[in-house]
């Protein structure tokens, strides 16, 4: 049920406005055309309940760039 994935994401966000906050962004950003949306937030919920969600999001907003994710320049 959903109630009980809520719950277990829960463990890692405290606060229920910032944990419906990240769950709509993830959902939006993983969401596959012809799939159902139900089944995308479910599997966003199942994730939360694994790891920190915050965590992953403020860990991507710090990392440096590396040489290989600059964008190659190309002659006109």
């Amino acid at each position: 049920m959903r109630s009980e994935l809520i719950f277990g994401a829960l463990t890692h966000v405290s606060n229920r406005y910032q944990l419906c906050q990240l769950a709509s962004k993830a959902t939006r950003k993983l969401h596959k055309p012809n799939t159902r949306l139900q089944d995308t937030m479910n599997d966003v919920l199942v994730r939360f309940r694994v790891s920190s969600p915050s965590a992953a999001t403020l860990a991507s907003r710090h990392e440096p760039l590396t040489i290989s994710q600059h964008p190659q320049r190309r002659a006109a």
